[in-house]
This record gives structure tokens, sequence and C-alpha cells, in this order.
């Protein structure tokens, strides 16, 4: 019995009534027993406790002699979720928080799996920047899959968007994945990648491991469980910058609150009529839905959007960010909003710059260079500065807007706190007085991130 690699797929070829493992199902559309390629380190042990004899020649990896050059000495959370992937079968999940050295631990996973490997990754910037990274750290050539670039080599880059593309071709040349930021990877399209490859060995690196939308059950099949875990509290301090969290209510200006209450209500009528409630699993896209159909729904749904970019983007918020700013003229300031309109609104009225996805690449590296100098101190963009950027002068958040998400607001505050010598980050949380934003609030403050405070704190 033979078993390949074909197009993101195992098959089993010369079946000779011998048992196969369960994921294997017959195709009869070319008379053999065929599976995921994912299910790869299933089947080879399925047949090696039956002392099956199975020509295998699926895959293409090679086993390496990779040297790390000089990086820093690991520290003890390091050291705990690298020995913890190791327990887990050198399969699994570390979730560590921005700043607490991810990569690192990744690069030493890769020093003792000795495979050719991928690390895929959800941007070109952080494609390039374990490019670097590697480069740095191993003396063997680097590929790149995606941004233009299609060079294949032991050690590989690759955005997801690639990944997906490419890994029915070349699911069997890599026998260790490193997904970064691998909260990404559940997406219907996404998942495709971990699918369709073999690799033994599985590594996911994140600092918020939970999608919205539940799909983040699928990567206990896809990469492993959850392997180590540690969060931002525990770390601040020592390995990552104290911080604190202040936040600052605002009311909104007379006709602000007029329009906003009399779209909410709109809104809300429909939601009432259509015995729709938001908070359940399927209210919101039963709302998209019926919103669609009518021409009361489709004024709900502006209604909606009206109540809460009202919500989101106030005139008090701006005076607000005006005092921030000028209470921090020296510090390297974040300022982050849920639309690109204010992002623009807010870079012209203080002349700032600004960072969104309209951005150009060569532009958006020029803005990051020169805020990491210090040419600029201050910075405003939407959600593409959330994660995968390095900002380690940093130290100043001001979270103007946003999404309901805690996965967000984690991300954004780990923006800032990248340790150094002195520093001491704080995030500002503006938020509209009753409006929508306080249930929002109220909801990231469960996270242990924003709700936990030390004994200093307290007692301060």
């Amino acid at each position: 019995m033979r078993l390949r690699f074909e197009e993101g797929t195992l098959v089993l070829r010369d079946y000779c009534d011998q048992e196969v493992p369960s994921p294997f199902v017959w195709d009869a559309r070319v008379d053999l027993y065929r599976a995921q390629a994912h299910f790869y380190r299933d089947a080879i042990a399925f047949f090696r406790a039956r002392d099956i004899a199975v020509d295998n020649a699926a895959p293409r990896y090679r086993t390496l002699d990779l040297s790390l050059g000089q990086t820093p000495a690991l520290h003890p959370h390091q050291r705990e979720s690298l020995d913890a992937w190791e327990q887990h079968q050198r399969r699994g999940i570390v979730v560590l928080p921005t700043g607490a050295g991810k990569s690192l631990v990744a690069l030493h996973v890769l020093q003792s799996v000795q495979r050719s490997a991928l690390v895929v990754v959800p941007t070109i910037d952080l494609m390039n920047q374990w490019y670097d990274l590697l480069t740095q750290s191993f003396s063997c050539p680097i590929g790149l899959l995606g941004g233009g670039y299609h060079e294949l080599a032991d050690l590989t880059v690759s955005t997801y968007d690639s990944a997906y593309m490419h890994m029915e071709r070349y699911g069997n040349r890599f026998g260790l994945l490193v997904y970064d930021e691998v909260h990404h990877l559940p997406g219907e399209m996404y998942s495709h990648s971990a699918e369709m490859s073999i690799a033994p060995y599985r590594l996911g690196l994140t600092a918020t491991p939970e999608p919205s939308d539940g799909r983040h059950v699928l990567l206990d099949a896809l990469v492993g469980p959850i392997a180590y875990e540690k969060g931002i509290r525990p770390l601040s301090g020592e390995y990552l910058s104290e911080y604190r969290i202040e936040r600052r209510q605002v009311d909104m200006v007379a006709e602000e609150r007029v329009a906003y209450e009399a779209a909410r209500q709109t809104y809300r009528e429909f939601l009432e009529e259509k015995n729709i409630r938001m908070g359940t699993k399927n209210g919101w896209r039963r709302f998209v839905q019926l919103s669609s159909t009518s021409s009361a729904g489709r004024r709900a749904m502006l209604a909606y959007r009206t109540h809460r970019q009202l919500a989101l983007g106030t005139t008090a918020k701006l005076r607000v960010l005006e005092d921030i700013l000028k209470s921090h003229p020296r510090d390297r300031v974040l300022v982050f909003a849920n639309d690109n309109q204010t992002v623009y609104q807010i870079a012209r009225q203080f002349l700032v710059p600004a960072i969104t996805h309209q951005t150009r690449t060569k532009e958006r590296k020029h803005i990051l260079e020169k805020f990491n100098r210090g040419d600029y101190l201050a910075l405003v963009t939407s959600k593409v500065l959330n994660e995968g950027v390095n900002m380690p002068e940093a130290n100043v958040a001001v979270v103007l807007s946003g999404s309901a998400t805690i996965r967000e607001h984690v991300q954004r505050l780990g923006r800032i706190l990248r340790r150094r010598q002195g520093k001491r980050a704080i995030l500002y949380e503006v938020i509209s007085s009753n409006t929508v934003e306080e249930r929002m609030s109220e909801r990231r403050g469960r996270h242990e991130a924003y709700n936990a405070q030390s004994e200093d704190e307290r007692a301060s």
C-alpha cells in the first residue's frame, strides 16, 4: 500500500484489504481512499500501531541543521511555553501578550523541530518583519510567498492568503507550520491552508485566541489545543511595561443627542416589530437579512449606523483628545478611531499623520519609521495597526472609538506595552455617556487586562 500527497489530500494506492484510518473515505471517482492532508500524522501513527507496511512517499520536507545565532535568553514564561508545547506532542497554541516575545518562542521551536517550516502571517508588514527576523537568526536562505514574491526555501514566510492559495501544491513541503496571529486561521478560507498540509508539527501564536464567531473550536483540529497561556497583568512591570487605563466619559452636544435618540428609536422599533434580539447568536444576521427586504428595514439599518457613528465620534471626544495631546507633549501617542472618516478628520484638525487601509506601503513604512524615531510624536489610525506592527516607543494610546470586541481593545493596549527602561504606558478610553458605548466598555472591562488592578494602583 502506498501513501501519496495529491492536491492537498492524502490518497492510498494499491489498497489490499488492510485496515485504513477512519479519516480516509472511499473516493469513487478514482477508486481510492482519500483523506484531508492534515490527518497525515494520525495516519502514520495508525499504521505503525498495527504494524502495517506502507510505502510513504507523501512528505517532501527535509531534516535541517538549524542553529540559532545570537538571540536573547528565554524568559521564564517563554521557557514554560516552549516546554508546554513540547509536552503537547509539538502541536498547540501559545497565548502571550503583544511584546512578551512570542516570536522568540517560535525561533526556538524551529531549532527544536529541525524540519522545513512555513511561517504564516496575516499582513505584508508582518511577512517582512518575520523575513528580517529569520534572516538575522539563521544562516540559511529564507523564502517568501506573498506580496509579489514566490520563492520557496526550507524556511519560508507566507501570508495567510498565499498559504491558502498554494497549499494544495506545497502542502507536503513543510514539516512544521507556524501560524502567527493564529486567531485568523479559523476563517472559512484560511482554514484550508492547515487542512491541505501534512505538517505533523504545528505552532499557533496569538495574544487573543477566541474569534467572535465561535469558529475557534476548529483550532484544536487544525493546530492543536492551547498549550500555554499567560495574560498581560502577570507580565507587566518585569517583562512588559507597567501601565494604567483611564476611562473618560463625555456628554454629547445637544444636537448630537437629539439625532442619536431619534436614530436609536427608529432601529429599535424595527427590532421589536420583527422580534429580533441583537444579543443572540443570529440576531445581527437576521437584522441584516430583514433590513434589505423593505424600505422600513433600510431606514432601520441607516438609523443603526447613524446612532453608532454619533456615539463613536462625538464633538466632545475631540475636545478630550486635544486635552490629552496637550498633557503628553513629548510622549509617543497612538490615537485609534473606528472609521476612516474620523481618522482623516483628526489628522486635519490636529495636524498628525494618519494610517488607514488606503495608505500606500511606502508611505506607511515612512510614517512608522518617523514615529519610532520621534520625528512624529502622534499618529492616528483605524483598525490597521491593531496587530502585527512593532512600535516599541509608543507609550500612550487613546481609544476614541472601536468595535465591541475585547480582542480589538487588548490588541490596541498591546501596541504600547513593549518594555523599555523607565517606560510607563497609559491607555485612555474615551466613552460617550448614556450610549451604546457604555455597554461596550463594560464588556471590555471584564477582561483581566482592563479590570484587574495591581496593589500599587489600588493604593494610589
